[in-house]
């Protein structure tokens, strides 16, 4: 495999996908190909560990654009084939299968890879993570011979699983070496409160509980030992401890790395000619105070991948999106907007016992982020708030009877008639 293309996007998934977009909806005439691992064309990933893995949905359904869209728009889809090196200096990526691709620009999104549980008994068969099609795939041909489940990781990916595992009638246990689950992204109401949910829908949930040993027989997962002394009997593994960067060939071709690839507000790496954008990329965040984060959401990827055809084409505008999030587990919808990393105040509105709640987060004084629950008025007319950082009478703010949307309306008149002053 060889060719020499204008713009070279190296992998298949939202961000990559929606840069060949974007490209082609500005107007970008050049060539362009974009090359990925996997065989499929391009689909979501968000409900492989949901509609995909309870087998509501297929593949075609969750594509991100049919096969004839790619080819309509002359994009070419140089699928199973990895990027394991890149010349900075000739403009060349060299694949897998010993190709190599010319490039005037090169666009970094292959995201990352599944993290690995390091202890005696990781390689036995049995092991699986949700990362890709293949990886669900894997998973549904051992369905009918799995009773009991074990999922290590208390985060998203984890929690997903477990209630669409529950859902398929499996007897699930979750291990999560923290002392709550979510506890990376969101507060402890909000923690505790999808901790009793999964309780209540018959997951073992265990805190505050690592991995020592995965124990096997004739080579496949029969449970494992947790570092408590007990043993969970599992004939299936589900490993959610987030994913590992995929960047070593921009490492070795001597990009800025470290948890990531360091981008600047327009998605350039430190290489001439070299974007970046998505779960790999680090870049600075204005609602994490400027700092620089890696964000792993379609939300970030979709938008850094307008950023880059924007500079691309000559219209650069900074990255500056809202982040949101959501995931849904059981009859439960959580979206999330904004970041509540760093908050000094959460305001909980609505009633976690209805299940149907938000929780708001303030620093200093302000709105930064809010956990929607079953909430979705919240969520849409909290994005004002976080957006322009107001600030709302606490007291106010756990009101439910006040909509966020008059909420906001006061703090702007009210900033209004200060700035006259």
């Amino acid at each position: 495999m060889s060719g020499h293309y204008d713009i070279l996007i190296v992998g298949t998934g939202h961000g990559g996908s929606q840069v060949a977009i974007a490209l082609r909806h500005r107007g970008f005439a050049g060539t362009i190909a974009m090359v990925g691992e996997e065989v499929d064309y391009p689909y979501e990933r968000p409900p492989l560990s949901k509609d995909y893995l309870a087998g509501e949905k297929t593949l075609e359904r969750i594509l991100i654009r049919p096969g004839k869209f790619w080819a309509d728009r002359d994009v070419n889809l140089l699928t199973g084939n990895a990027v394991v090196s890149i010349d900075p200096v000739l403009h060349t990526a060299t694949t897998s299968a010993g190709g190599t691709l010319r490039y005037r620009k090169l666009i970094w999104a292959a995201g990352g890879h599944a993290q690995r549980l390091n202890c005696p008994g990781h390689d036995v068969a049995g092991i699986h993570s949700i990362r890709s099609r293949e990886d669900v795939d894997r998973i549904l041909q051992e369905l009918d011979h799995t009773e009991r489940v074990a999922v290590v990781g208390g985060g998203y990916i984890g929690l997903e699983t477990a209630a669409t595992f529950r859902k398929l009638g499996k007897k699930v246990t979750v291990s999560e070496a923290r002392d709550r689950v979510l506890a990376r992204v969101t507060s402890e109401t909000v923690s505790h409160f999808f901790e009793q949910e999964h309780r209540a829908h018959g997951v073992d949930l265990r805190l505050g509980t690592s991995v020592q040993e995965i124990q096997s027989v004739g080579g496949r997962v029969c449970g494992v030992r947790t570092d408590k002394g007990e043993t969970i009997a599992a004939e299936m593994l589900i490993v959610g401890i987030g994913i590992r960067p995929s960047v070593d060939p921009l490492r070795t071709a001597g990009a800025h790395v470290t948890n990531g690839v360091v981008i600047d507000e327009y998605g350039r790496t430190s290489l001439q000619d070299v974007f970046a954008l998505g779960d790999c990329a680090l870049h600075p965040n204005s609602f994490a105070d400027g700092l620089t984060v890696r964000l792993e959401s379609v939300q970030n990827a979709n938008d850094m991948a307008s950023t880059i055809a924007g500079f691309i084409t000559g219209e650069p505008v900074p990255y500056k999106a809202v982040p949101w999030f959501w995931s849904n587990q059981y009859d439960l919808r959580m979206q999330t907007v904004g970041l509540s990393s760093g908050h000094d105040r959460a305001i909980v509105r609505g009633s976690p016992q209805n299940r149907s709640f938000s929780v708001v987060y303030l620093k200093n004084q302000r709105v930064i982020a809010l956990d929607c629950v079953n909430a979705v008025k919240d969520y849409v007319q909290g994005r004002a708030l976080v957006q322009d950082r107001m600030v709302i009478d606490p007291v106010r703010l756990a009101d439910p009877s006040i909509t966020l949307k008059e909420l906001a309306q006061t703090a702007s008149q009210d900033a209004a008639r200060s700035s006259c002053l």
